[in-house]
C-alpha cells in the first residue's frame, strides 16, 4: 500500500503522465459547467488509476480513464460505446492525437485547450514531438501510492463538517488534494501563479482554507512529499508546531512539508500521516481564529452516523 516511488528514477515518465494527465483533464474542463473552486475539472482515483468521472458530453455522457495497472486509457458513453488505447513511450503529440481520436470514436466533442498549465516552458500539445519514456513497472507503484494516500485523505476529511472539498487530483499541478474551509471571506488573491489565469486562482481562493495534499515529485519538491498550507496564512503559522518530527515548514513554498519516504517506513504510515493532517489543519484554524466547534465532529468509522 506504501511502495518505493523515488522522484528521479521515473522523472521523465512522471513529466509525460503529468501532461497527458492534463490533456484527460482538459477535456472535462472544456465540457462542464464551471464548478467553486474548479472542482468540476479534476481526476479522481479509481479501482484502476484516475478517472474524469462522466461528463455531459455526446451521446448524454463520456468518461475517460488511465487504467494505471494494464496501462491503457480508457473510454465508454451512455450508448454503450467503448474505445481504448495503450499507455507506453511516445510524444505528448501523439497521445494528444489519440484522446482527441478517442472521443471522436464515443460520439463527443474532441475539442480542448491546447496549451498545458503550471508548468515551465510549456509547448502547445499538438506540437510537443519528443518521445517520452513510460515506465509500467514505476507508473503501477504510483497508483498504488495514490491509493493509500486517497484513503487516508478521505479519512481525515470525514472528521470535518464544514465546507471542504473533494479528494481529488488536480492535474495543473498534478497533486491529490483535499481542502478545507472555514466559511469566511478572503483577502483577494494577488494571483500570479505560472501558467494560470489571475481569475481562476482568485475565485479558488476567494474563501479562507486549509489544504493539504501530496506531490510524487517536482513543483519545487525533488522528492515524494505532502504538504499542507493556509490562505491567508495567519500570522506566526510558519513558526507553528507540528507533528510528526519529519515535517518542516518550506519558507520558499510557504507549506509544511513531510517527506513521503516518513510516512512510507512508519510503522504505522496512516497515523504519521493523520498527525501531520489534524496538526498543520489545527495550526491554520487555530491562529486564523476559526469557530472549529462550529465545522469539526469526530472521525467517520463505516455503519455508524454522526453524533450530534
Amino acid at each position: 500500500m506504501w511502495p518505493d516511488i523515488p522522484y528521479q528514477p521515473w522523472r521523465e515518465t512522471c513529466t509525460a503522465l503529468h501532461l497527458y494527465a492534463q490533456i484527460v483533464g482538459k477535456y472535462r474542463l472544456a465540457r462542464t459547467p464551471w464548478l467553486n473552486h474548479s472542482w468540476h475539472a479534476t481526476l479522481y482515483v479509481n479501482a484502476s488509476g484516475l478517472t474524469t468521472a462522466l461528463i455531459p458530453d455526446g451521446p448524454g455522457g463520456v468518461e475517460l480513464a488511465f487504467d494505471l495497472i494494464d496501462h491503457a486509457v480508457i473510454g465508454a458513453a451512455t450508448d454503450g460505446r467503448k474505445a481504448s488505447f495503450p499507455l507506453g513511450p511516445t510524444s505528448v503529440a501523439d497521445f494528444h492525437g489519440q484522446v482527441l481520436n478517442l472521443i471522436a470514436a464515443l460520439g463527443g466533442t474532441p475539442q480542448l485547450h491546447g496549451r498545458p498549465n503550471e508548468v515551465p516552458d510549456p509547448v502547445p500539445f499538438a506540437q510537443d514531438h519528443s518521445l517520452r519514456p513510460y515506465d509500467p513497472a514505476a507508473v503501477t507503484r504510483f497508483f498504488e501510492a495514490l491509493v493509500g494516500v486517497d484513503r487516508v485523505l478521505k479519512r481525515f476529511r470525514t472528521g470535518y463538517i464544514g465546507k471542504a472539498s473533494p479528494v481529488h487530483l488536480f492535474w495543473g499541478s498534478f497533486d491529490l488534494a483535499v481542502t478545507r474551509f472555514s466559511g469566511r471571506l478572503a483577502p483577494l488573491h494577488p494571483g500570479g501563479v505560472p501558467g494560470l489565469p489571475d481569475a481562476v486562482t482568485r475565485e479558488a481562493y476567494s474563501h479562507e482554507v486549509s489544504s493539504a495534499g501530496f506531490w510524487p515529485g517536482g513543483s519545487g519538491a525533488e522528492e515524494p512529499m505532502f504538504y499542507s498550507y493556509a490562505y491567508p496564512a495567519p500570522e506566526g503559522f510558519a513558526k507553528a508546531r507540528v507533528e510528526p518530527e519529519a515535517a518542516r515548514y518550506d519558507e520558499s513554498l510557504g507549506e509544511f512539508l513531510l517527506p513521503y519516504e516518513a510516512v512510507r517506513r512508519a510503522d504505522d504510515p496512516e497515523a504519521v500521516l493523520m498527525s501531520f493532517l489534524e496538526s498543520t489543519y489545527r495550526a491554520a484554524a487555530d491562529l486564523g481564529r476559526w469557530d472549529r466547534r462550529a465545522v469539526e465532529c469526530p472521525t467517520g468509522v463505516p455503519g455508524r452516523p454522526r453524533p450530534l
